[in-house]
């Protein structure tokens, strides 16, 4: 089975989206400090990416259209919201235009619906689209790194995704060094299913095909978490690595990036423990799932479990997520089993 249309309807979304968080996130860093307390730009890039990557895939792929996606319009659509929704319209449009695919110009009840169209609930029957239309809000608000991440479920199995990442270099990054020497950043990571994970600048040239690392010594391996600490246990993460022997230090960068990054090798292995009671949404992995293994990685829950997207909105998981390479896992898998029972052991 081809994904190929479907594939090329996702890039497109993705990378318009990104260009438009991009302005957005020019114009919040160029503007006072004071500002930065303001949430209303993640806002409007937030809701605006996912009104484009809704239009976009309608347009593209009219049939059956389902999207499982992080906002709704509930909000906006209160007293008050009037100028934010004119902001997001007027992005929206100016996007629209400067693509030149489609001759139209959106009302603002057009986006509005357009936001609302992400209500599906997902589930095993049937195609559905899963967006995180910002994927690391904090980093975005930060000017660090975030990611447009959109996937395709096909009867509950992912079976292709794209990340854009905007201010991803597009060489390796490290723990000493999350810049690009020449200032050249931002990667589209794509994968289809059976057909292998690529890379490709987000201005559109070509293509190159990418690879988890063949790292086989852990103490060579260096490790991916969450740059916020509330969104993962750091300490556990530590334990592990210490139990591993790695000897780097670990990267932190937000949102799905570390997916990309990962899939070309820059990194073996990322670890995600979120604290007790947080339910991790299908968003905020499908398509960085896929894009690492098509790339030959493994992704599995702290048990050792394939990610299972088939039942909703959630995933439901052992304790966290764990990625690296086939050579790894089963070291990885051995340090995490013993670090989750010490811990455990002296609380």
């Amino acid at each position: 089975m081809s994904y190929s249309k479907e594939l090329a309807a996702a890039k497109k979304a993705a990378s318009l989206a990104a260009r438009l968080c991009q302005k957005v996130q020019k114009a919040l860093l160029q503007s006072d400090v004071q500002s930065k307390k303001d949430k209303s730009p993640v806002t409007v890039a937030d809701y605006g990416s996912q009104a484009l990557v809704s239009f976009v895939l309608q347009q593209e792929i009219p049939a059956d259209f389902s999207l499982v996606a992080e906002e709704d319009s509930k909000d906006l659509r209160k007293d008050g919201g009037r100028e934010i929704v004119d902001r997001i319209t007027k992005l929206v449009n100016e996007s629209i235009t400067s693509d030149g695919s489609y001759n139209v110009t959106l009302s603002t009840e057009d986006v509005l619906e357009a936001i609302d169209s992400g209500r599906s609930q997902g589930g095993s029957q049937g195609r559905h689209w899963v967006l995180d239309p910002i994927d690391g809000t904090k980093g975005f608000l930060r000017g660090d790194q975030y990611a447009i991440a959109l996937a395709l479920l096909d009867g509950g199995k992912v079976v292709l995704g794209v990340l854009a990442c905007p201010n991803l270099p597009l060489t390796i990054i490290s723990a000493a060094d999350q810049r690009s020497p020449n200032n050249e950043v931002g990667c589209l990571f794509f994968a289809e299913v059976g057909g292998g994970t690529y890379m490709q600048p987000l201005d559109g040239s070509s293509a190159v095909k990418v690879q988890v690392t063949a790292v086989e010594n852990p103490e060579e391996a260096s490790f991916f978490e969450s740059y916020e600490a509330a969104h993962s246990m750091h300490d556990l993460s530590s334990l592990i690595a210490q139990k591993l022997g790695v000897k780097a230090p670990p990267v932190r960068i937000d949102s799905q990036a570390k997916y990309g990054a990962l899939s070309r090798g820059d990194g073996a292995i990322y670890l995600r423990f979120p604290h007790k009671g947080y339910r991790e949404k299908i968003w905020d992995h499908a398509a960085g799932c896929i894009v690492v293994t098509e790339a030959g990685g493994v992704v599995t829950d702290a048990a050792g479990k394939q990610l299972d997207f088939s039942r909703g909105k959630h995933l439901d998981l052992d304790t966290g997520i764990i990625v690296t390479n086939q050579k790894l896992m089963p070291l990885l898998f051995n340090a995490v089993r013993e670090s989750i029972k010490e811990k455990a052991a002296s609380l």
